[in-house]
């Protein structure tokens, strides 16, 4: 029955994310008909000079952002998706785990301490910082939820609020060190998420993690399939669990470093999309990974157009946004883990 219904969902998120791209690049500081924005979208990005500002708005300023959206969206959902198999258990997010208060611990140290000394690999040193970070934050919250050889929802919570207390506090004492204004502006700016500095020059660079990832993942999904039936299950069915959990954590990191590093620390995509996706499409990763990209795509367009026009002409981040979603999301789904501690934990 989900098989049948995946290529519907695929195409409706699919139709969902255009509506949400049009909306968002005619909505703004200053607004646009849907009609000029597809005018300006057929003529191209060098249109010529009789297409005045409204080219320059939407290729310059808006079409990035809104890229940069769909792609770190798409990317956090598909992580959380990974990250929620590997844990068994549907309360796993790369940011309530961690992983993102990592990366953005990372790449603010690299800032604040001089990107330019650190630099490599074509301006590399933020996201390998944010890599870093990352992979240093899943480990260390893994580690303390394992202990004793068993792993609940609870003790895993509170290792990964744990671990975000202390790069919370390691990001605050950065800010005071910093010495220039700019810097603590940049900080700020990772510590609350934001997709405001998008430039066509950065997609690349994130698009490749976002494709290379999801493309391994996809390949990976029936061994994630397997670890839904317990350690024992998919050891007896040949899978080498401790192996293939660290190379997918590898993996997950990877991407959620790459993301964001060109977008702060964006939470709760990773842990309400994919359980919305599962409730469609089931818990099969071959239908659940893709279903959940588009999803995470369309869901982090409509907060980045929310965060940019609720309050006008100032601008929220969207980290903001989806944390006032996400919340009480995250509180009711624990509520609702408690009942079944068996699944979810």
């Amino acid at each position: 029955m989900s098989r049948r219904r995946t290529p519907v969902v695929l195409v409706l998120l699919a139709a969902a994310l255009v509506a949400s791209a049009v909306a968002g690049l005619a909505l703004g500081a200053v607004r646009m008909a849907p009609g000029q924005v597809i005018d300006v979208l057929l003529a191209g990005p060098e249109p010529g000079p009789g297409a005045g500002a409204a080219g320059a708005i939407v290729w310059d300023v808006r079409m990035p952002r809104l890229l940069l959206g769909a792609v770190v969206g798409a990317g956090l959902a598909v992580a959380g998706t990974v990250l929620q198999a590997l844990v068994r258990n549907q309360l796993a997010d790369p940011f309530l785990l961690g992983a993102s208060s990592g990366a953005s611990a990372g790449a603010v140290l690299v800032i604040v301490l001089g990107a330019g000394a650190l630099d490599f690999a074509g301006g590399a040193a933020v996201p390998v910082a944010a890599f870093a970070g990352s992979m240093g934050a899943l480990v260390a919250v893994y580690a303390m939820a394992r202990r004793g050889g068993t792993m609940t929802t609870g003790r895993l919570i509170l290792a990964g609020v744990a671990v975000q207390y202390v790069l919370s506090a390691l990001t605050s004492l950065v800010l005071v060190l910093a010495a220039h204004p700019d810097q603590i502006r940049t900080v700020l700016f990772w510590t609350l998420g934001g997709l405001g500095g998008a430039r066509w020059d950065e997609l690349a660079l994130p698009s490749i993690a976002l494709l290379l990832g999801t493309g391994l993942l996809l390949a990976l999904a029936r061994p994630l399939d397997l670890l839904l039936a317990g350690e024992e299950g998919a050891h007896t069915l040949g899978l080498d669990t401790a192996r293939f959990r660290a190379a997918v954590f590898v993996l997950a990191s990877l991407v959620i470093g790459v993301l964001v590093a060109y977008s702060g620390a964006i939470g709760f995509v990773g842990l309400m999309v994919p359980h919305a996706a599962r409730m469609v499409v089931g818990a099969g990763h071959r239908a659940l990974l893709p279903v959940a990209a588009l999803g995470g795509a369309v869901f982090l367009t409509l907060a980045d157009l929310v965060a940019r026009t609720a309050a006008a002409p100032e601008e929220i981040p969207v980290g903001v946004v989806t944390a006032l979603v996400g919340g009480p999301f995250f509180l009711w789904m624990l509520r609702r883990s408690t009942r079944t501690e068996g699944v979810a934990g």
